[in-house]
């Protein structure tokens, strides 16, 4: 098959395989295509939005990657070979015209903020090349960008593989099937591939299945067979919005009130966690700000502050004396009347205390659950802390990319390492104070309180 540009140059579709030609024809307003290494996916993305903008006369197209090397390698340089006297390129707006004025746009996303650039643009199709590398939010951040006047359906087509950030949303909608709110499954399609599928592969490349065959099991199965249950990037597969967000209420006055934060230049994360008397941690305030310096930082925490807190809790650097001013974050912030104490930085530990808290519990009623539960307006915290992946070098950590993932997450896991139990120094049970105990103890002076300890148990 073939299709003539505007100067009689005809571009050549090739031979797809029978899963390729299948993506080529899926109908349905969100289709995914893969599931496994050497599927031919790439390729396939590149073949059908020419197809569409040699078909459809001035439709715009998205075509995203996460990373521009890898937008540059896999589609740019071979469409500048494969699209010569058919379409025009140009490098400053990263995009080719046809003849008939469609316009194909590349993209990428390589931190999860990049997709506001595409907010309150139209376009008629977008492609997502390896979703499994977007952010749920990236893909609905998009999919609102997914309109348009031209008379061709809207579309939007992924390719993906098990893993990496966005593994639990793809499988979700595309291979489980579970949908949620406003999505109609009608809305999605999956087309499974596989490296034997792809016989151009096959034929140019005989070593490949051979490295897919001695990959370790778990690999090997995602890779090879496309087996979407073994491998998944979710760091806390505990977190559940059914379980772990909970609907607002009063703070009761006599519970302990902690403020735990994760600062810097680019993003501050702040939040406040009551504690009640039976050690249950309820977070209900959130404060997500970027590029605040020092001095602003301290003041929009104190705008935000109703009640007192027992404890503002902070990372370690945050104690790094600056060369500039001799003093650190810490003193700063206490010169604005904000005092905090250290928690650890033991990062694998962290993230540990933060599984423990999220680990289901039961109720007096014998059903399941949280030890931790976090009420909806802390938006953020909600969003990134099931996004968050593990780190491919370190399995026992959290990757660090893409950062903008990692603020609010940090800042709770500040106030889940304070309350660990240290192998060093291990922690009395805690005593159960009543309601009145509790309020003797609030209304008290550092020496009462320490005598109310002494005398009925650490509550803490």
């Amino acid at each position: 098959m073939s299709t003539p540009g505007s100067s009689g140059v005809c571009w050549s579709l090739g031979r797809p395989s029978k899963r390729q030609r299948e993506f080529f024809l899926a109908t349905t307003r969100f289709v995914a295509y893969g599931g496994a290494r050497g599927g031919g996916k790439s390729w396939a993305v590149r073949k059908k939005a020419v197809l569409l903008a040699a078909a459809h006369p001035g439709i715009r197209l998205l075509l995203l990657r996460r990373t521009y090397p890898e937008l540059r390698e896999n589609h740019i340089l071979p469409l500048l070979a494969e699209l010569k006297g058919i379409a025009s390129y140009k490098e400053t707006e990263k995009a080719f015209t046809f003849g008939n004025g469609s316009r194909l746009r590349f993209g990428y996303c390589d931190a999860e903020s990049d997709v506001l650039q595409y907010q309150g643009q139209e376009y008629d199709v977008i492609f997502i090349d390896e979703a499994t590398q977007f952010t749920q939010y990236q893909f609905s951040t998009l999919t609102a960008c997914l309109r348009g006047v031209a008379a061709v359906p809207r579309r939007m087509y992924l390719t993906c593989n098990p893993g990496g950030v966005g593994h639990d949303w793809v499988k979700r909608l595309f291979i489980d099937r579970q949908y949620q709110g406003a999505e109609r499954q009608e809305d999605y399609s999956f087309i499974p591939a596989k490296v034997y599928d792809n016989e151009a592969l096959l034929a140019n490349d005989k070593s490949y299945i051979s490295m897919l065959e001695n990959l370790p099991q778990d690999l090997r199965r995602a890779w090879l067979d496309g087996d979407w249950n073994v491998f998944s990037g979710q760091y806390f597969r505990e977190f559940s919005r059914q379980l772990h967000v909970a609907q607002p209420f009063d703070i009761p006055a006599h519970w302990k009130i902690y403020v735990t934060l994760d600062y810097g230049l680019d993003m501050l994360a702040c939040y406040w966690i009551a504690v009640d008397e039976k050690g249950r941690g309820f977070v209900f305030r959130e404060l997500y700000e970027k590029d605040l310096i020092i001095s602003q930082a301290a003041e929009t925490i104190l705008s935000h502050a109703r009640e007192k807190a027992d404890l503002i809790l902070a990372p370690p650097d945050l104690w790094n004396r600056r060369q500039e001013s001799g003093k650190s974050v810490a003193d700063l912030f206490a010169e604005q009347g904000l005092y905090l104490t250290k928690t650890s930085n033991d990062r694998v530990a962290g993230w540990m205390a933060v599984k423990e808290w999220l680990r289901p519990i039961r109720d007096e009623q014998g059903g399941d659950t949280a030890r931790l539960q976090i009420f909806p307006q802390c938006v953020n915290l909600i969003r990134t802390l099931p996004a968050l992946q593990y780190d491919a070098a370190r399995p026992s950590d959290v990757a660090t990319q893409p950062h903008e993932l990692t603020h609010a997450p940090d800042a709770l896991r500040g106030f889940c390492v304070y309350w660990t139990v240290s192998a060093k120094t291990p922690r009395q049970k805690r005593a159960v104070w009543p309601a009145d105990l509790w309020e003797d103890y609030h209304n008290a002076d550092e020496r009462g309180r320490a005598y109310l300890i002494s005398k009925y148990g650490d509550p803490f």
